[in-house]
């Protein structure tokens, strides 16, 4: 199946750029550009690509404006959205993760981290940054911030304990499947319970769960 992607940057370089190296991928195919973000939600609504591509600074409405509009807690449908930026600052990291965002790029990660973020959005999976994934999500976590972490409507199971612990370190549905010598239904079906267990939506909101309430340290 092909993946539809729609990428939005400021500077037309950059977004021709990206564009290239996503067109000549088999399987992936770019329907459309934005030079802003307010043209990127327009056009996000009106195309519903299966993953958004977005620079973070841009003007009108930044990346994480236009990601919470497209992929925010109140968005009935959300689109998956992944975030690129020249700029490794945890506040943006965590600003774009809770407005929705399914993975977190750096300009320089290289095509080939830049393709696996694509495909993982679409397939419901997220990716980011390694350099970044463990010291950002401890960082600001609500419980740093004062908050205490919500608390799942009921208890998890101890496989689904297991499950989140891999999920949390970065591990695929595929990975967690073979980690665990389980089938690969049977792992989607424990990250459906826990997610209706949390009120996630994503495996970001579920990582980011995991390290609020300590399961994971960096």
């Amino acid at each position: 199946m092909t993946v539809r992607v729609l990428v939005a940057d400021d500077q037309e370089l950059v977004r021709t750029g990206l564009s290239m190296i996503l067109s000549v991928q088999p399987g992936i195919e770019v329907v459309g550009q934005a030079a802003d973000g307010r043209e990127a939600v327009e056009l996000a609504r009106r195309l519903r690509p299966d993953v958004c591509l977005f620079d973070i600074r841009m003007p009108g409405l930044d990346g994480i404006a236009a990601t919470r509009e497209l992929a925010g807690p109140d968005v009935e449908d959300p689109l998956a959205v992944v975030v690129i930026t020249t700029f490794d600052l945890d506040a943006y990291v965590h600003g774009a993760l809770k407005a929705g965002a399914r993975g977190f790029l750096l300009k320089g990660a290289g095509p080939e981290l830049l393709v696996q973020a694509i495909h993982a959005a679409a397939q419901g999976d997220a990716l980011i940054a390694p350099s970044i994934t463990a010291r950002l999500l401890a960082a600001f976590s609500d419980t740093r911030l004062g908050r205490p972490p919500a608390q799942p409507v009921e208890p998890l199971t101890t496989r689904e304990e297991e499950i989140l612990l891999t999920v949390a370190r970065g591990r695929t549905n595929a990975e967690i499947a073979t980690d665990l010598h389980i089938s690969l239904s049977t792992v989607k079906t424990h990250l459906t319970s826990i997610m209706t267990k949390l009120g996630a939506r994503n495996r970001v909101e579920l990582v980011m769960w995991a390290y609020e309430t300590r399961r994971v340290h960096p």
